[in-house]
């Protein structure tokens, strides 16, 4: 069976991530540099997310990301972004996500 290789990280997809991402559809507040706006997710893990917007965000900016919960709980966390697309959305990868915040995140989001 052929890996699913991604050309653009040069990384078999299995290697990318080191968490399964769930689908979940929810809509995360971001504050970068230059940016700050809502975008709704397409998956997310304890890892990271992808969300979509059409706000440019270029490969390496750090966002505050905020992303609300059941019962009022949010996490609020930095992420770098490590994949744009452009008008469409893009992939940020989590930094110092707190053991209450990933504990908080795995009883919310729905197995992979």
């Amino acid at each position: 069976m052929a890996e699913e290789f991604d050309e653009k990280q040069g990384l078999p997809q299995d290697e990318r991530r080191s968490t399964e991402r769930a689908r979940l559809l929810v809509d995360v507040f971001f504050n970068g540099t230059d940016a700050t706006g809502v975008a709704s997710t397409k998956d997310i893990s304890t890892g990271g997310l992808y969300m979509n917007t059409q706000t440019e965000l270029p490969e390496g900016s750090v966002l505050m990301i905020r992303i609300p919960f059941s019962d009022g709980q949010q996490v609020v966390v930095n992420a770098e972004v490590v994949y744009s697309n452009p008008g469409h959305g893009v992939g940020v990868r989590f930094q110092g996500l707190t053991e209450k915040d990933r504990a908080l995140m795995e009883r919310e989001l729905p197995s992979a």
